[in-house]
């Protein structure tokens, strides 16, 4: 079974942010074979805990928490919208507080959404470099959303997240190392320890 762990920096409920991100995450676990528990958070709930952070630099109970499975899991999906044509501030905040290498090598599925197609370079001009920072891989296709995506026709938009989201898995069971042989499940009787040592 592999975790996902889902982070969206969208500040409405309901959020197109955050829809993209379920997407993302179904899309994934399907590419799986439905061996994933995916784990979600918006970013939202903990704001203030974050800016806390950046003044601390200790994370709150709630935020330790949402830090440890984010850099505990296997495969990453990190969504958010398009502010001032870059990611949120939120979201960088978020990423801020990240412990230094604690997601190198983690597989990441870049999300954003915005209201025109035109700040659709988001991801590969400011979410790509700071994932290439964090030394984490980067699925190859980041998907975009416009408000015109979410439209009764959009099929563009759903065969790109399948193809994000096998490639995401892809990269999750790739990783993965196969179950390592547990080093005491046949232990050295002990009369025979002491036969060693006593001869």
């Amino acid at each position: 079974m592999y975790d996902l762990a889902v982070v969206s920096a969208g500040l409405s409920r309901p959020s197109s942010t955050r829809m993209l991100a379920d997407r993302l995450a179904a899309a994934t676990a399907d590419a799986l074979g439905g061996q994933a528990r995916v784990h979600a958070f918006d970013l939202r709930d903990h704001a203030r805990a974050l800016a806390d952070n950046l003044v601390t630099g200790f994370p709150g109970g709630a935020l330790r928490e949402v830090l440890e499975t984010v850099t505990g899991a296997d495969g990453l999906i990190a969504v958010t919208p398009v502010f001032n044509a870059s990611y949120s501030g939120l979201f960088k905040t978020f990423f801020d507080v990240v412990e230094p290498g604690a997601l190198e090598g983690t597989p990441v599925l870049l999300g954003a959404t915005g209201g025109t197609a035109r700040h659709s370079l988001v991801i590969d001009m400011a979410m790509r470099p700071l994932m290439a920072y964090l030394r984490a891989t980067a699925a190859p296709t980041g998907v975009y959303a416009a408000s015109e995506d979410w439209g009764s026709g959009e099929t563009g938009l759903a065969a790109r997240i399948e193809r994000a989201g096998g490639e995401l898995a892809a990269l999750v069971a790739a990783r993965t190392p196969a179950a390592r042989p547990d080093p005491y499940a046949e232990p050295v009787p002990f009369a025979e320890l002491l036969g060693a040592t006593g001869s």
